[in-house]
């Protein structure tokens, strides 16, 4: 997972850079040195309690949980593949330009971060580290509900948000 989030922040930061030379613009900043922050010391504190607490290794759990984490990748994977170019770990807004209904977007307003929520609660019980489960799920919870609010008020301003989602 460490890898993958190397990859995403390098295609991330890159898209960032285009769209922001392209005439989009960044809003609701204030948040994200906060998710980097809760994003890198959750994948620290899965390790450390397993180690720390000799958490045990249970077949079925990890079995089900790697289910899991197998359906948040691909609907993570489906969510960048199909914003493309204009998928970023920030909130940037194109002015004008109509917000994406296609893919994972058809079904769910937000389905890269169902994905997250997925990831940060089953990535640790693959190993029976219980506590990093529960704290980062509810730290996460109460980072995306400022995440997405900021993120919809965004949208709603500099698009076509509302309209294009009126029953998500």
């Amino acid at each position: 997972m460490v890898i993958e989030r190397i990859f995403e922040l390098r295609f991330s930061r890159r898209n960032t850079k285009r769209a922001l030379a392209r005439g989009a613009i960044e809003v609701g900043s204030g948040h994200y040195p906060w998710m980097v922050a809760l994003h890198s010391l959750f994948l620290f504190s899965a390790c450390a309690e397993v180690l720390a607490l000799e958490r045990p290794f249970v077949g079925g759990l990890a079995g089900g949980m790697l289910v899991l984490l197998g359906g948040a990748a691909a609907m993570r994977f489906w969510a960048i593949a199909t914003l493309g170019r204009r998928w970023t770990t920030r909130v940037i807004c194109w002015p004008g330009r109509p917000v994406t209904r296609s893919g994972p977007y058809r079904y769910l307003k937000h389905p890269n971060y169902l994905a997250v929520v997925i990831e940060i609660f089953a990535l640790p019980l693959v190993h029976s580290a219980w506590l990093t489960a529960v704290v980062f799920s509810l730290l996460n919870v109460a980072l995306l509900s400022v995440r997405i609010r900021v993120e919809e008020t965004a949208l709603a301003e500099h698009s076509s948000y509302d309209d294009r989602f009126p029953k998500r």
